[in-house]
């Protein structure tokens, strides 16, 4: 049992530790009720919910979300146009992102696939020091995708 003003009461029954807070005009509230025995102390329920839920809106606030950004190529792209995506996946890098690298086949080109790897080879080496591959290229369906993440 801990008062309101944080002091150690001791262990007591449920029944003096409720009279204490209600003398108080409080609550008694389980504040370690897996303890041998339940830890309660007497506050302001009211006051202690605000509290709780103002440290968890704090917390919130200072988790960093990753999220995966999406770059698609196709297989007859030339040098400019993939020196213009690598800059953009530098960007999206560069803020923590992860980058998902598309390289889509149309047609014939399904053909070629294995011809075109070399697409995302390029695209990883001109990323080697700012990135790591986390999810190699690989063929799903009509596209080949591999996953980039920032180098820690």
């Amino acid at each position: 049992m801990v008062s309101e003003s944080g002091e150690q009461l001791g262990i007591m029954s449920s029944r003096d530790a409720l009279k204490l807070a209600q003398e108080a005009e409080l609550d008694l509230v389980k504040i370690a009720p897996t303890a041998k025995p339940p830890v309660c102390k007497i506050i302001d329920y009211g006051k202690f919910r605000y509290e709780q839920v103002r440290k968890e809106k704090e917390a919130k606030k200072k988790q960093k979300t990753v999220e995966l950004k999406e770059i698609r190529l196709s297989p007859n792209i030339d040098t400019n146009d993939l020196n213009t995506k690598v800059n953009a996946a530098k960007k999206f890098l560069a803020k923590g992102n992860k980058v998902k690298i598309t390289l889509r086949f149309r047609g014939r080109e399904m053909a070629h696939v294995q011809t075109s790897r070399h697409i995302l080879d390029d695209f990883a080496a001109e990323l080697a020091e700012l990135s790591t591959v986390e999810k190699a290229p690989k063929l799903e369906g009509r596209s080949m995708s591999m996953v980039l993440s920032e180098k820690k």
